[in-house]
């Protein structure tokens, strides 16, 4: 019995060594895979040259033709992915936080904004005193002033300090060194 386990997990050792990882050579350069694969040879505008992911040769309305407006759509992008993140993370809490025993009105993220308009308002962790909103328009106000404060501090400089990037500061932003 103890051979026949030997062996079956000798076989799977060899199935899972003969994976094949693809090389990042593949996903950028001239060689790239292109949007419409072997038939968009000669269609690609010359400023695509799969330098950056996503580049696969496909920019009908020039929007990357100029470099500086390019990188600025790029920061702007990681600046939106970031915030998205951030919104996926808002999405899972409450689910997770009402399934550990914490009280909330409704921990569904698609259905916690309708409890604004109920009778009492909407009490954010189940808590009136913490945060008790009973107007939309108060709360979107708050937001959109909050999240102009956020980005006028990123913009001005914030908490990156002397001579980090901007968009990959590090340091104490990056505790992992990724």
């Amino acid at each position: 019995m103890a051979l026949m386990l030997k062996s079956a997990t000798a076989k799977a050792a060899v199935r899972g060594s003969r994976q094949v990882t693809r090389a990042a050579i593949e996903w950028y350069g001239p060689d790239r895979p292109k949007f419409l694969g072997p038939f968009s040879e000669g269609d690609t505008p010359a400023y695509l040259t799969g330098e950056f992911p996503g580049d696969y040769g496909w920019d009908t309305a020039g929007l990357s033709a100029d470099p500086q407006t390019f990188a600025r759509y790029r920061e702007i992008e990681v600046i939106h992915a970031r915030w998205a993140m951030l919104g996926a993370l808002g999405c899972i809490t409450p689910e997770l936080l009402a399934k550990n025993g914490v009280p909330f009105g409704e921990a569904v993220w698609f259905k916690a904004g309708a409890q604004i308009f109920q009778e009492g308002g909407l009490n954010y962790l189940g808590n009136s005193s913490l945060i008790h909103a009973q107007s939309i328009l108060a709360t979107l106000a708050c937001q959109v002033i909050l999240m102009g404060l956020v980005e006028g501090y990123r913009v001005n400089g914030g908490p990156a300090g002397e001579g980090l990037d901007p968009l990959y500061p590090g340091e104490a932003f990056d505790p992992l060194g990724l």
